[in-house]
């Protein structure tokens, strides 16, 4: 058998060499989108807010003075930059036209054959209804003045239904299309007013006998014989409309319009407002389009970027958080977007937005500090859109110090009320001071603006039921929640305390422990107690493994190896993390859980192991998990924990003894790099054992010995 040699063609192998050269970077490229895609977000995210702020902002030009009606000219003198016309307000163009509307003439077709008929119907009337046996002369005066009373009414008459016109209006009368003559509206009849009078007319005349048979026959026969001409008046109305000027006068280049210290009123303001209307028309235009709208972008997207940069330099977990970084740059959106609405509406209502709803809300669910910096940011991209914006600028921004300064504890809703009720006070004081500035006196105040500021505080308290949806939304937590997991009376306390009763009186002392120590150095007391008490949840799976749940005596451990008793121990930071992720705890209380013995070391068996194994141990199948503490609160809780924990092993307390044993045990955990990760000083650290040997020294004072 002959060997066969496959040839494969020079071009095959470079096919096969380029298709595998693009799978390689395809799939290069998927492992690097899917390594930064949090960071990839963040772009996406930090450009739609760009586009939107932009979007919402009006477009158009911004003009460089900013002034107010009735207050005095703060910049240099201002001259025409180039031939503009004076236009008139949409007031005073309204006027005109009501004007114009009211004195226009209408047009009423007349018809002069309907009355000849209503004559010769009633004639005929009159005949049948009065007897020829009535004296001649009697019933010839009768159908004599009573035709007088029919004509005197088709003299003046009849219009087929009521119009909206004024009594005095003028109106003309045609016939065909040729004109009889000009009368007032006024001396038209109604339909509505015939009834009345024929009743004059009747009571003053020779018919009070048969008056009822007299209005009968009139009301067979009366018909309506003025219409109004709709076409003709609409079209002589507009027309008139059409000629009102939309401006008053017109300025060269070069006049002067006003000088500094004068004050903006009468004509002066109005040439203002026709000067800005122009210039803002002048600069939007399509060939600056553009432009514009790319310094805008510009200008928001800088703005947003030192946000960025502040939670990439201080607020590191935030900034990995994507979600916490939706939720902030959501909050600035919906202030910018509800604030420019507002203005887009009435300027005058800008103070009735809340914006220090804004502090509120991010103080309550991260802290002061980013709250603060977030309320300047958006005071500061509102600068754009709001007029007198140094004036609304300084407001706001000492509103949020404010806001900033006096809101603690906000889950109690008397500090949220006394808070909101200095930010009121605050906007008043200050729009004063601007005012008494401005104007030089107080004599044209307006209180209006200290009823927007009171509505303004009210609608802040609205940041209540706010936080609660936007828990449920974004799966935050803040103190108001907090509060609520702190009652020892829900579902899965209740559960901790009935399967394992002396782990429940241990997170207790913890949490006790760790609230007093937290309020020492400034941390958030409320989440520290929380985390507190949910720490050890996860010792209800095999609660007997844990001394402090040992009530018989009965040491489960003495029938394992120390190798599995510590992996018992370990498992409870896993089972607790589960068992936390069932009930749905928020992340922040997860934390606790997870970092509340970090990466030490379960000692007793360890060294129990050591001893049996001459020092062949691994130490990691002794150790914790982790992580370690990464902020005060997870930190306070890991030397709370502990010192509680081992305090229970004391003989006979003293003072002296509980201030080495609390130093012995957090210098151990200091040596072992626990806290590097938290952002907690020694000057902190040290306020924590000073909290905790006093407690202590109070939890294990000595009583005296009572006689029997």
């Amino acid at each position: 058998m002959n060997d066969c040699t496959i040839i494969i063609p020079r071009n095959r192998f470079y096919f096969f060499s380029t298709f595998d050269v693009i799978l390689k970077l395809m799939k290069d490229l998927t492992n690097q989108l899917y390594q930064n895609h949090s960071l990839i977000y963040k772009v996406l995210l930090f450009l739609a807010t760009t586009f939107l702020i932009v979007y919402s902002f009006p477009k158009s030009g911004q003009f460089k003075y900013s002034f107010e009606k009735g207050k005095p000219w703060q910049s240099e003198n201002l001259y025409a930059p180039f031939d503009f016309a004076i236009k008139k307000t949409d007031a005073e163009i309204e006027v005109e036209r009501q004007t114009i509307t009211e004195s226009a003439q209408a047009y009423f077709n007349v018809n002069t054959e309907l009355a000849a008929i209503a004559l010769q119907e009633y004639d005929l009337n009159f005949s049948s209804v009065f007897p020829d046996s009535l004296e001649l002369l009697n019933k010839g005066d009768l159908q004599n003045n009573s035709r007088s009373i029919l004509q005197g009414l088709y003299g003046r008459g009849v219009l087929d239904k009521t119009y909206s016109f004024s009594s005095s209006k003028e109106v003309v009368l045609l016939e065909g299309r040729n004109q009889l003559g000009i009368v007032k509206y006024e001396s038209f009849i109604t339909l509505d007013e015939v009834t009345s009078y024929l009743n004059t007319q009747l009571k003053d005349s020779l018919f009070d006998d048969s008056r009822a048979k007299f209005l009968s026959m009139y009301f067979d026969v009366i018909k309506p014989n003025v219409t109004l001409n709709t076409s003709i008046t609409d079209n002589t109305l507009n027309e008139e409309l059409n000629k009102v000027s939309l401006v008053r006068g017109s300025i060269e280049q070069g006049t002067i319009i006003i000088a500094k210290g004068e004050v903006v009123e009468g004509d002066r303001f109005k040439i203002l407002k026709s000067l800005e209307s122009e210039y803002q028309s002048q600069v939007w235009s399509e060939a600056n389009y553009n432009w514009i709208l790319a310094a805008y972008t510009l200008l928001v997207a800088l703005a947003l970027l030192m946000l960025l940069l502040f939670l990439r330099k201080y607020r590191i977990e935030v900034f990995d958080n994507n979600t916490k970084v939706t939720f902030i740059f959501f909050n600035i959106l919906l202030m910018v977007m509800l604030t420019t609405l507002v203005v887009n509406y009435n300027s005058g209502y800008i103070y009735l937005v809340p914006l220090c709803i804004l502090p509120l809300v991010l103080k309550a669910f991260f802290d002061a500090r980013l709250g603060l910096f977030a309320h300047v940011i958006t005071v500061l991209l509102l600068g754009f859109v709001v007029t007198n914006n140094y004036e609304y600028m300084f407001l706001q921004i000492i509103a949020g110090i404010v806001t900033i300064l006096t809101v603690s504890e906000l889950y109690k809703r008397a500090n949220l009320f006394i808070s909101v009720g200095q930010i009121t006070l605050i906007y008043i004081v200050a729009y004063f001071a601007f005012f008494v500035i401005h104007e030089g006196g107080v004599d044209n105040l307006q209180w209006e603006t200290f009823l927007m500021f009171i509505l303004c505080g009210l609608a802040t308290l609205f940041v209540q039921p706010l936080i609660y949806a936007y828990e449920k939304i974004f799966g935050l937590v803040s103190d108001v929640s907090l509060l609520e997991l702190s009652d020892t009376n829900t579902k899965l306390l209740k559960e901790l305390s009935n399967k394992a009763p002396g782990t429940f009186h241990h997170s207790l002392n913890v949490a006790n422990l760790a609230e007093a120590s937290a309020n020492e150095i400034g941390a958030n007391a409320m989440l520290v107690r929380v985390g507190a008490l949910y720490h050890d949840i996860g010792k209800m799976n095999n609660p007997t493994y844990f001394t402090e749940n040992q009530a018989t005596g009965i040491n489960p451990h003495d029938e394992l190896s120390s190798k599995e008793s510590a992996s018992m121990i370990i498992n409870h930071v896993l089972d607790g993390i589960e068992i936390a992720k069932k009930y749905k705890l928020p992340d922040r209380v997860i934390d606790f859980i997870r970092t509340h013995h970090g990466t030490s070391v379960v000692y007793y068996f360890y060294k129990k192991e050591n001893e049996l194994m001459a020092g062949d141990v691994n130490v990691q199948d002794f150790s914790y998990p982790g992580p370690r503490p990464f902020s005060k609160e997870t930190a306070i809780l890991m030397m709370c924990d502990s010192v509680e924990a081992a305090s229970k092993s004391l003989k006979e307390p003293t003072s002296t003894k509980i201030d080495l044993f609390v130093e012995n045990i957090i210098s151990k955990q200091m040596e072992y790099g626990q806290f590097l990760n938290a952002n907690i000083t020694f000057k902190e650290i040290e306020s924590i054992k000073k909290v905790l040997k006093d407690k202590l020294a109070n939890i294990y004072h000595l009583r005296i010995e009572y006689p029997e």
